[in-house]
């Protein structure tokens, strides 16, 4: 093993640039970052950083061995889902410990009026009972779900400009947080929105709109996050994740 111990942490969150600043400050350490690359101009962490793809579990599997990986920390979007779970299988074939560094998920409270929904496909299939004008924070990814829905009218943000399919009758804003609730809730006023869509990604940076949602009584549907690898140890924030690389052996 390497004087340094190299560790490898997915990422793409800001937990993740976090917990990069926190470590590569730390001489003992080598750190790189992976990042996705789905977002065109991304906020680049502290340490060496990835960019790309790793070609599947095997693929994540053998950079680790190349790159001699002594700890993988799994810091990437809750929703994200896949990656995750090549994580797991790539860190159990070459014996490289994971952590998984998982942000709260939100929590309604007295006032929201939520329909939680599995996937985004049960988040369209809500929405005609719900609204005319959504307002929809899912992200850009998944517009094609919400494509066959004439009826409603779309305030779509996102970081990056979407591509088609969307719904016939979308209006872009392209916006990254945090956001306030007065901007929220002007927002909502402006457009006359009358049901937000929104994934549980957690995280104070994009919160404000369920408070502006509650206080204007609009209905919010929102995506419960996809499961995570049984087994995989789990923090809620960087602190916990540098306490877990300090205690590892050796």
């Amino acid at each position: 093993m390497s004087a340094q111990r190299h560790i490898l942490v997915l990422g793409g969150t800001t937990e993740a640039r976090q917990l990069a600043a926190e470590l590569a400050g730390d001489p003992a350490l080598r750190v790189t970052t992976s990042l996705a690359g789905r977002v065109a101009r991304p906020r680049l962490p502290a340490g060496q950083v990835r960019i790309g793809g790793f070609g599947g579990p095997e693929g994540m599997a053998r950079w680790l061995r190349e790159q001699q990986v002594d700890a993988l920390i799994d810091a990437t979007h809750p929703f994200a889902g896949t990656i995750s779970f090549h994580a797991a299988q790539a860190a159990a074939s070459v014996h490289v410990p994971l952590l998984a560094l998982r942000r709260a998920g939100w929590v309604p409270g007295p006032g929201d009026r939520w329909h939680q929904v599995s996937t985004l496909t049960d988040a369209a299939d809500a929405l005609p009972a719900l609204g005319e004008r959504v307002f929809l924070t899912t992200g850009r990814m998944g517009l094609a779900t919400f494509a066959h829905l004439t009826a409603q009218w779309f305030l779509v943000r996102s970081v990056d400009a979407p591509e088609p399919p969307m719904p016939p009758r979308t209006e872009i804003l392209l916006d990254r947080g945090p956001f306030t609730v007065e901007g929220e809730t002007e927002l909502l006023r402006r457009h006359r929105i009358d049901v937000l869509v929104t994934k549980d990604s957690g995280a104070a940076a994009t919160s404000a709109k369920l408070v502006a949602a509650r206080e204007a009584g609009v209905p919010v549907v929102v995506v419960r996050r996809p499961p995570v690898p049984d087994g995989v140890p789990e923090v809620a924030d960087p602190a916990g994740a540098v306490d877990w690389v300090r205690a590892l052996p050796g």
